[in-house]
């Protein structure tokens, strides 16, 4: 049996910057168990899967190790491969999600904007062993998002000196671990660490920002803000918290089309 595939850089304006996803679109849901050894096989950061419903489609989204209730970067990869590659013409994709509904808007020949809900992070009282142990600092101030703990530091260049043991991070229970600290010349950087999930080193995660938007735009008394995820592939995202939402723009760029050669399933 044989299925489509693409793969895209999402949150760069080149090839082999930003996070590659790979795009799925299907016909109908194939076994749970199945999409994960694709994504397994796939190894990169998000596989998303896609199948149309009566209004919109829905999104699910899997690591190389675990499905994910939410995913950024594989969802603006998607809505470019729906906008360029799947001759979808509408300015907006609706996207049913366990996160509940999102959206895309196409801004530009190959920019979107998605529309997220916000997750704003809580302090935490109670830092759990492997934290910070794991991350190799010595303090820092500690939240909890829906999915990840949110650790802000002093500057950007303690975010950048981070190299993180990722067999001691991986005790801590949660989706990943995001760091954080005003950024240079942009407004806020960060880095996304998730060794609980398959992944040391999520090169962009839009899912993050969802939680560093609101945190930030508190802390610098601002709306509008510019982001950079620093990983080797670095991330650029221009983002907006507009009331329980959090929008993030971001370009995309096609690298590959093919072909899955799958087992049938019944």
């Amino acid at each position: 049996m044989k299925l489509p595939i693409y793969i895209a850089d999402a949150f760069s304006h080149r090839l082999f910057g930003g996070n590659p996803a790979a795009v799925c679109p299907l016909e109908q849901w194939l076994p749970d168990g199945l999409m994960q050894k694709l994504a397994a096989e796939n190894n990169l950061a998000e596989t998303a899967f896609i199948v149309k419903e009566i209004e919109g489609y829905r999104i699910r989204w899997f690591t190389p190790a675990v499905e994910v209730k939410l995913c950024g970067h594989a969802t603006l990869a998607t809505a470019h491969i729906f906008f360029t590659e799947l001759g979808y013409e509408k300015d907006r994709l609706l996207l049913h999600s366990k996160s509940g509904m999102l959206k895309v808007t196409k801004k530009a020949e190959g920019t979107y904007t998605l529309d997220f809900p916000a997750d704003k992070p809580q302090a935490v009282e109670l830092v759990p062993y492997g934290l910070l142990e794991g991350l190799g600092i010595a303090n820092g101030e500690v939240y909890k998002t829906a999915f990840d703990y949110f650790v802000v530091l002093p500057n950007q260049q303690d975010v950048e000196a981070v190299s993180p043991d990722f067999k001691t991070l991986a005790t801590v229970e949660a989706r990943g671990v995001i760091i954080t600290a005003k950024g240079t010349e942009e407004d806020f950087v960060s880095r996304f660490f998730g060794p609980q999930s398959g992944i040391d080193e999520d090169p962009v995660t839009g899912s993050a920002h969802t939680s560093l938007v609101p945190y930030w735009a508190e802390k610098l008394g601002k709306k509008a803000l510019t982001a950079v995820q620093l990983s080797k592939r670095r991330g650029y995202l221009d983002c907006e918290l507009v009331a329980d939402r959090v929008l993030m723009s971001g370009q995309v760029v096609t690298y590959m089309q093919g072909m899955y050669n799958v087992p049938a399933w019944e």
